[in-house]
């Protein structure tokens, strides 16, 4: 489901939350109905067994005991009276009356016709001479608010010598809502519970966080420091397993750029002997067409290294000056005859590693300008988030089928990379390299009225330390 969180911290708190949630209201219905129950027994059940008592003692009393108990039993809250004829129904009592009424006659002593009869909303008194009737008595007991609420109704019992015995009872008042205070612990105890919760997961899903952005830094820094083996017996074991590959990885890297660095040592040194005995030839064309395959082999092999060390350089980072850095490389540009514009400037120094800033935009800018017909646009544009410089040519472009995979060492499109034009097709894998290097990337496009458009970008908020681009939480807690 879409609503549902997608993070474990999220998932883990929504779950636990939903289940206290469901948990604390199948307590609160339990609690509300065992309290209508009893509401139910003390109303209902001992109320018919105090007036079926009352019943059994008039009925066995002779006229002169029935005045004086009637005249000295409180039956509160109901109202007794032997002065009122039988009266017959008005109205079918109500579904609490009946089951009254089914209670009231298993309680009696011996079978005595009773009926209940439903009064109005007025309670009317009982006789001039007869005691308070039971709006007074529950006028003490209630509130004028739940003493409306009462349902008065009036129980009459032909007791065995005919007289007609009638009580005036409030049937049990319907119960209110939830209390507050049920509704406000359970409220509490959700806060609390999904406070608690939150707190203990996010303990132990922020070394998972961390552990994650180490892994999407690692492939650009091995140097970046080791992740703390703290938090949970699982977190911290899958911590230092990263530590140690992280260490397995810098060490092969190392091993393998020593070996490449004792390669190209031992391939200059034969070009240079190749060099100086080329210079022994009597046929110039000979020695000049040799001096040249020498030149293209260095050139390689320098390229090669280059790549290999591509966002992983050692030059620490610092504030450069992107106009003057633009400036530069467009005078380079133009001091092998390329037409260079230039258009836009940066508001704001850029934090990045200058001399692989400059190698990056040089190589696009030289590749327009080897296979873009020799006039090269650069803008630079300077955004809040990051600086994009944007390299046109005029030339035939490259087809979008084949536009990613140029970026892979050593592919060089037959259609306009011929190899008399030079270069060893890793000028744009350099580039990228060290665009991702500083969290940027390099694309590619077709040009309006023809040519191609190169987009390289540079975040601004990005860490040397991670080697990655900096996320909004971190920087806010930098």
């Amino acid at each position: 489901m879409r609503l549902l969180p997608r993070s474990l911290f999220g998932q883990v708190v929504f779950a636990t939350v939903v289940a206290v949630v469901v948990s604390q209201l199948v307590v609160a219905w339990l609690l509300l109905d065992e309290r209508a129950r009893m509401a139910r027994h003390v109303w209902g059940d001992q109320a018919a067994q105090r007036i079926a008592g009352f019943i059994g003692a008039i009925d066995g009393a002779t006229p002169a005991e029935r005045v004086r108990i009637i005249g000295t039993t409180g039956l509160r809250p109901s109202h007794a009276s032997l002065e009122e004829p039988w009266r017959q129904p008005a109205m079918e009592p109500p579904a609490e009356a009946i089951a009254f009424l089914a209670n009231l006659r298993k309680e009696l002593a011996r079978p005595i016709q009773v009926q209940m009869l439903v009064l109005g909303p007025d309670w009317p008194p009982a006789l001039p001479n007869a005691r308070p009737n039971v709006a007074t008595h529950a006028g003490g007991l209630f509130d004028d608010k739940r003493r409306r609420q009462l349902r008065m109704v009036a129980v009459q019992a032909r007791l065995g010598d005919g007289s007609v015995l009638t009580l005036r009872h409030a049937l049990p008042p319907p119960l209110a809502g939830p209390p507050t205070s049920v509704l406000a612990g359970v409220a509490l105890l959700v806060a609390i519970a999904g406070a608690l919760t939150a707190w203990t997961v996010r303990r132990l899903t922020l070394p998972l966080g961390t552990l994650a952005r180490a892994a999407t830094g690692l492939a650009r820094n091995l140097d970046q420091p080791p992740l703390p083996e703290t938090g949970p017996a699982e977190v911290a074991a899958a911590a230092a397993s990263f530590n140690r590959m992280q260490q397995d990885l810098k060490r092969n890297l190392e091993t393998r750029s020593q070996a490449l660095a004792a390669v190209s040592h031992d391939l200059r040194l034969p070009i240079t002997r190749i060099r100086l005995r080329i210079e022994r030839l009597s046929d110039e064309a000979t020695r000049e067409a040799i001096d040249s395959d020498l030149v293209e082999m260095d050139r390689m092999i320098g390229d090669t290294l280059e790549f290999l060390r591509a966002g992983h350089s050692g030059e620490q980072a610092a504030r450069i000056d992107v106009n003057a850095l633009v400036e530069s490389v467009a005078e380079d540009m133009r001091a092998l005859g390329c037409r260079v514009q230039t258009h836009g400037e940066a508001r704001a120094p850029l934090l990045a590693r200058s001399q692989a800033v400059r190698r990056c935009l040089g190589n696009l800018v030289d590749n327009a300008r080897r296979y873009g017909g020799g006039a090269v646009e650069l803008t630079v544009c300077d955004e809040s988030e990051q600086v994009q410089f944007i390299v046109e040519d005029h030339g035939p472009g490259i087809p979008e089928s084949e536009r990613e995979r140029v970026f892979e060492p050593y592919v060089r499109l037959e259609a306009s990379r011929a190899r008399h034009t030079g270069g060893t097709g890793l000028g744009l894998a350099i580039a990228r390299a060290i665009a991702r290097g500083h969290g940027g990337d390099v694309a590619l496009e077709s040009r309006e009225g023809g040519g191609l458009r190169a987009i390289l970008k540079f975040p601004r908020r990005w860490s040397p330390q991670l080697n990655a681009p900096v996320a909004a939480g971190m920087e806010a807690r930098a």
